[in-house]
């Protein structure tokens, strides 16, 4: 899925209808501002200072204000960078000159960090260093990230201290200078006078829209909602928190929609969140500080984006958002989907964008969020719309990644990493890795490579990616499942636990919380219980657990720990409630499949229960409590569990077919025979269909078709439910299906044989091998009577079969596979029996 990258690099490309103009309007300025510069190197190298004076008043006409700001800083940097070439006389003329310029600008706008950090500079040259230092410190208290101001104040120190001042400092205009370098500094504050206009786009939102008003009023000064075709309660609501409400036909294109909202907007600066989207409340007063920096053109937000299918998951990925700008003319949105204004603000000029630490919460990638709005489809539509519309050569990188995303999202795999290699080589072309969206990009082409299953083309990817950008721990993650893929166990770990050193990366790659901290130490985890290592397993899930407590993920594979360790149903599920006082539904569930799944049905059944308590139309939910109920013998439940399942909910084939087994267990003939009708509304296969027709049929008396090819599968499966949960008499009643089945005998004895041995009834698994070692003693036969004696703990007897499966067929890769272990097994030390 792609992200709300709204907040397009700087500059992005525009969209294919302005590039152009906009273009040619770059480079118009870009000469304007050149024009000064050359004019400016030949007055100081002819001593005109008056005449270079005067190109900072002439540089307040240019028409955008963001080259008016930028002259005049280039215009200091190359007085600065003159003083060297110059004699001490023409230096201090010159010095005097660029002082009295830059106080002139600062008096009329003082709110201008850079411009009071370089007049300081000038200041300290001509040692006015009272003036100088509260230059400095207005600066710092402007921006307290601007570099060099710590420096610059210390320098100021150390040469208050020294002894040799020049004759210069104690010249009469100096004194001057001082005195309107401190007045500026004291009125250096930010602005108290800025409105917040919060404007928004919105179609049936009656269920998100009134948490987000409810956060984000109290941070603005008006509202202004631009509805496209609600039919739910979506306008009443926005009018219920004081939103001027603005109905407008949707045209397909985000931008139409988000600059008509603009337009509407009187506020000095504009912050816009979609419905899904919340402003944390902590963090209201710091964004109404933001609006106070008059210096600046736009902030980036501390996004986080919530995915999986429940908010309470804890699965997150981070990202810097530009959501806050200032209302000009010029900055409007381009873009059917995933609309873009940056490439519209000053580029050239990074110190007017900031990184701001206000935080928003958005849930528009929870999988319930998606599928109710059907975002996806939506999304695809709009993209390959833009793309019948553009020529080919116009699309960036960015339209490709979107278009990737989607098609990742839809489960278009091989679609999706071309659209990911197109945008990836068109990042490379441009030479724009500076993009904010490009560390995203980089590490989703990595993510499809290694679904594609071209997991050394995702390694060197990666590679590529970590060459760009070092500190994206993403990378290094995705490189230890790819080798995990590949099977090499060591480069695997060593990947993990550098992800683990690394920590999680900075927002501004688009990052995974928990890629450097709890996802690693949960693949370790999961590799040692592999292993049967519980100790260190458990040491590595309970580091999760105790600092990720908001991270559901790491329930499942530590409470499966736990029961493998010998740790009491019971005493697993009091652990994991102490740590979690409240779980989220999905917790619970996690904890229910662990429990299920390590043989504990009672214990999942009780923790389904209580999922279905709060999410009465959880089918998921509602299938595994199916699932624990057959698991217990109790049928009849299950079917009545079953059949409270909606037929529209993704688990309606799954629960459909649980369903039948468990009637036609329970006997109940007229039940079964209803959920075969219900099972072919849902989509059941056929050949399924038919075999349980078939079952049907047999436990009514009547003739049975005979079951169909197609329907095998699931009747293996049927057949070792019943052995795992020990229910020998319908096994038993269920076998003469099997019997009519269209398999071989030896097909069907080998299918017996492999259910046997893998529910641990070896002699059965050995009677079969042995009937089909009677009629064909080939080496699979042998291999699987192997198979058996391992099992059985008798390695001789393993051995002298897999030796004959060996002689029999040299390049038998499993033969020689169980012969090794045979043999690793004769080598262990023989254990004595302890005396009595």
């Amino acid at each position: 899925m792609a992200l709300r990258l709204t907040k397009t690099s700087l500059p992005a490309s525009p969209g294919p209808s302005e590039a152009e103009a906009a273009q040619h309007a770059y480079h118009a300025e870009n000469l304007q501002v050149q024009g000064f510069l050359t004019r400016a190197g030949a007055f100081i190298s002819a001593g005109e200072l008056t005449q270079y004076i005067q190109l900072f008043s002439e540089a307040g006409e240019l028409e955008n204000p963001q080259r008016v700001y930028q002259v005049r800083k280039l215009l200091l940097e190359r007085g600065l960078a003159a003083l060297p070439t110059l004699s001490e006389k023409r230096a201090t003329e010159l010095l005097l000159a660029m002082a009295r310029a830059a106080l002139a600008v600062l008096e009329a706008d003082p709110a201008e960090p850079v411009l009071l950090n370089y007049t300081g500079v000038v200041l300290y040259e001509l040692w006015a260093l009272d003036g100088a230092r509260a230059l400095f410190q207005a600066a710092k208290r402007l921006d307290p990230e601007l570099p060099h101001l710590d420096r610059n104040l210390s320098e100021i120190a150390n040469r208050g201290r020294s002894a040799q001042h020049r004759k210069l400092s104690f010249h009469p205009v100096l004194a001057d200078l001082s005195k309107r370098a401190r007045r500026v500094a004291a009125r250096a504050k930010p602005a108290s006078d800025q409105r917040i206009s919060l404007v928004m786009i919105v179609r049936d939102e009656e269920e998100m829209l009134p948490r987000t008003l409810e956060a984000v009023r109290p941070a603005v000064d008006e509202i202004i909602v631009v509805d496209t075709g609600s039919t739910d309660a979506t306008i009443e609501i926005a009018r219920s928190f004081g939103a001027k409400v603005i109905e407008r036909e949707w045209t397909g294109s985000f931008s139409d929609a988000r600059n008509a909202s603009l337009e509407a907007a009187t506020g000095d600066w504009f912050i816009y969140l979609d419905a899904d989207e919340v402003l944390v409340s902590e963090d209201v007063e710091a964004l109404r500080a933001l609006a106070g920096q008059t210096w600046r053109e736009a902030f980036f937000l501390h996004e986080t984006n919530f995915t999986g299918n429940d908010e309470g998951t804890g699965v997150s990925i981070v990202h810097s958002a530009l959501r806050m700008f200032r209302n000009r003319p010029n900055y409007r949105f381009t873009g059917r989907l995933h609309e873009q204004i940056a490439y519209h603000l000053p580029a050239y000029l990074p110190e007017r964008v900031a990184q701001s630490t206000v935080r928003v919460n958005h849930y528009g990638y929870l999988g319930v969020v998606r599928e109710s709005k059907d975002k996806a489809r939506r999304n695809l539509e709009l993209l390959l719309a833009q793309q019948r519309e553009t020529p080919a050569h116009e699309l960036n990188a960015f339209f490709h990644y979107n278009l990737g995303s989607e098609y990742f999202a839809a489960g278009e795999v091989e679609k999706a990493v071309a659209e990911y290699e197109t945008g990836f080589r068109r990042l490379e072309t441009d030479g724009t890795f500076w993009h904010e969206y490009a560390p995203s990009l980089v590490l989703r082409s990595v993510k499809a490579l290694r679904a594609a299953g071209r997991l050394e083309d995702a390694l060197s990817r990666a590679t590529l990616g970590l060459e760009r950008f070092p500190g994206f721990t993403d990378l290094v993650y995705e490189q230890g499942m790819a080798c995990l893929a590949l099977e090499r166990a060591d480069a695997a770990e060593a990947h993990m636990r550098r992800a683990m050193e690394m920590g999680d990366a900075p927002a501004r790659y688009t990052a995974t919380v928990g890629a450097g901290t709890f996802m690693p130490r949960i693949i370790l985890a999961t590799v040692h219980l592999n292993r049967g290592e519980w100790e260190p397993a458990l040491e590595l899930l309970a580091w999760c657990i105790e600092h990720h407590t908001e991270h559901i993920g790491t329930i499942y594979p530590y409470a499966t720990a736990l029961l493998r360790s010998g740790v009491e149903p019971a005493a697993v599920v009091a652990r994991i409630e102490a740590v979690s006082q409240r779980l989220p539904a999905a917790g619970r569930f996690m904890l229910g499949t662990a429990l299920f799944e390590q043989g504990h049905a009672d214990g999942a059944e009780a923790q389904f229960r209580q999922v279905l308590e709060r999410q009465p139309h959880g089918s998921a939910a509602r299938a595994a409590l199916v699932e624990s109920l057959m698991y217990q013998r109790r049928y009849a439940e299950a079917a009545q569990e079953a059949e409270r399942t909606s037929e529209d909910g993704g688990f309606a084939v799954v629960v459909v077919r649980s369903e039948l087994f468990a009637r036609l267990l329970a006997g109940d003939l007229t039940g079964a025979e209803a959920a075969l009708e219900r099972a072919q509304r849902v989509g059941l296969p056929a050949g399924e269909r038919g075999l349980y027709a078939s079952w049907l049929a047999a436990r009514r008396g009547e003739a049975a078709p005979l079951p169909p090819a197609d329907g095998v599968p699931l009747l293996a499966l049927m057949l070792e439910s019943l052995l795992r949960v020990r229910d020998f008499e319908n096994f038993e009643a269920l076998l003469p299906l099997l019997d009519a089945a269209p398999l071989s005998e030896r097909e069907r004895r080998e299918l017996l044989a492999q259910m046997y041995l893998r529910r641990g009834f070896l002699r059965s698994a050995g009677r079969e091998w042995m009937a089909v070692c009677e009629q064909q003693p080939d080496a699979r036969a042998l291999v699987g009577l192997a198979r058996v004696a391992l099992a059985n703990d008798q390695p001789e007897t393993a051995r002298t079969f897999a030796g004959q499966a060996v002689q029999l067929d040299p390049r038998d890769e499993d033969a020689r596979a169980v012969l090794g272990r045979a043999d690793a097994r004769l080598a262990e030390p023989r254990r004595e029996p302890v005396a009595a």
